[in-house]
């Protein structure tokens, strides 16, 4: 699905990261992991088109996102990507499910199915029956499984997660991981910007960025299943 070829990224005369090669395929959960600095988050943000990189490809499906146009661009972040920040990125003034029905595109639920796509989404994360609550009344755990469901009501084809457990404790953090994983098995891909021994053990592949400094190779190992 996603083709990462010889990627790199520069700052001026300094760089972040050069040569990066791999393959992320449909059902499968990949992790990037590296020292800080050494640029996770940046490659997430080229595999989700917020940057750019300096040289190299990213190919959906063959296709070469990085030479992507503006409408090209909003099309495939709104149709394609999912994303689940450590800050959860919701509108804290507005309710449970205005937060979820901006995430539903129109071809893919009737204006009648969205209450029933967003009911279902928040029983699978716990919070049944919360759809009128405002964000800024949740607390954070609450608000990560909103931002969850906000992923299962969108169905994207490619999930990226930039330290989405940073702030949770293990049982919170497993429970993300089971989420991610159910989405994994449904067909879609996720990437997993992470520190964490625990999300790392729980993908199927680890990207390794910067392992000994930032400017590094990456290297992917297969987890043995």
């Amino acid at each position: 699905m996603i083709d990462i070829v010889k990627l790199s990224k520069s700052f001026g005369t300094r760089t972040l990261w050069s040569d990066v090669t791999a393959t992320v395929s449909r059902g499968e959960m990949l992790a990037l992991v590296g020292p800080s600095g050494s640029g996770k988050s940046t490659l997430l943000n080229c595999l989700g088109l917020l940057d750019r990189p300096t040289s190299g490809a990213i190919r959906h499906d063959g296709k070469d996102i990085t030479r992507f146009g503006g409408r090209e661009t909003r099309l495939y972040r709104r149709d394609v990507l999912g994303y689940l920040f450590q800050n959860y990125a919701l509108i804290e003034e507005s309710t449970v499910a205005a937060n979820l029905e901006i995430a539903i595109t129109p071809q893919r639920t009737t204006r009648g199915d969205t209450r029933a796509v967003i009911a279902d989404a928040l029983d699978r994360v716990g919070l049944a029956g919360r759809e009128a609550e405002r964000i800024h009344h949740l607390s954070g755990g609450e608000q990560q499984r909103v931002a969850l469901a906000r992923l299962i009501v969108k169905q994207p084809a490619l999930v990226l997660a930039d330290e989405p457990t940073g702030a949770l404790d293990h049982a919170h953090t497993t429970a993300v991981m089971d989420i991610l994983r159910e989405m994994s098995e449904g067909g879609c891909a996720v990437v997993i910007a992470t520190h964490n021994e625990y999300v790392r053990d729980r993908c199927d592949a680890v990207l390794t960025v910067g392992e000994d400094t930032p400017i590094t190779a990456a290297t992917t190992t297969r987890i043995p299943s």
